[in-house]
């Protein structure tokens, strides 16, 4: 009997804490919130108590019909000619993966995901080297391009903690599905306007960089994000 209430017990904390990491499978999102739109925000770098403009970043949401939705980022840096563009497709009820692409001047890269498997290149134009994507995967996962976008949808209160599982391609270094964290939310004000402020790392960088979001909480839509990674602090608004 004492075997078996072990067991019940390991077996049940396995339970509560899968059900914890945040995936399309058990995801509830504010989708009152996602609509068409595009803007543009200013990436800078704090440089001895200075911000120094390094370029500009651009988000489109485009319903390409009742179902899909089209996530499309372009980072024009101003020391470099050509811009780097990623663009994914989701579902909208659930941000479930369907296509992730992403071209610049170091990689040109493209994904399609099925239920168990996600198929695809990766092209190094620095060495040539195009590595053919067939990565089974037994979990449900978001893109890693499209989790960040995510959060803006979730539905928020203060402590809120949680994982998100995450697919990312990296042939350097991690690949996979790994995770995200939501490693604190609290409520504040930023600009006059009251905000979400939403504390963020991943498994992509070890957890070494984090991201803070200044959320509108009437709108959802991000005023502001700073970036501390190996001790580089960086703004986008």
């Amino acid at each position: 009997m004492k075997t078996f209430l072990f067991l019940l017990i390991i077996g049940s904390a396995s339970f509560f804490s899968a059900q914890n990491i945040l995936s399309p499978s058990n995801i509830r999102l504010d989708s009152k919130y996602i609509q068409n739109e595009s803007s543009e925000a200013s990436w800078s770098i704090e440089n001895t108590g200075s911000k120094i403009e390094i370029g500009k970043v651009i988000t489109e949401f485009k319903k390409l019909n009742k179902k899909d939705l089209l996530i499309k980022t372009t980072v024009k840096m101003k020391q470099v000619s050509e811009a780097w563009v990623d663009s994914t497709i989701i579902k909208v009820s659930d941000f479930q993966p369907i296509y992730h692409s992403s071209f610049n001047s170091m990689r040109d890269m493209s994904l399609r995901f099925t239920k168990n498997k996600v198929i695809g290149y990766y092209l190094d134009k620095k060495t040539k080297k195009k590595d053919i994507i067939n990565e089974i995967t037994t979990s449900s996962y978001f893109d890693s391009n499209s989790y960040p976008a995510l959060i803006r949808f979730l539905p928020f209160k203060e402590s809120y903690t949680t994982e998100i599982s995450i697919f990312d391609y990296n042939p350097t270094a991690k690949k996979g599905v790994i995770k995200a964290y939501i490693e604190k939310v609290e409520k504040g004000e930023y600009n006059g306007k009251k905000v979400w402020i939403v504390k963020i790392t991943d498994d992509i960088q070890d957890r070494k960089s984090e991201s803070t979001y200044y959320i509108d909480s009437a709108t959802r839509k991000v005023l502001k994000q700073e970036i501390n990674a190996n001790g580089k602090r960086m703004t986008i608004e």
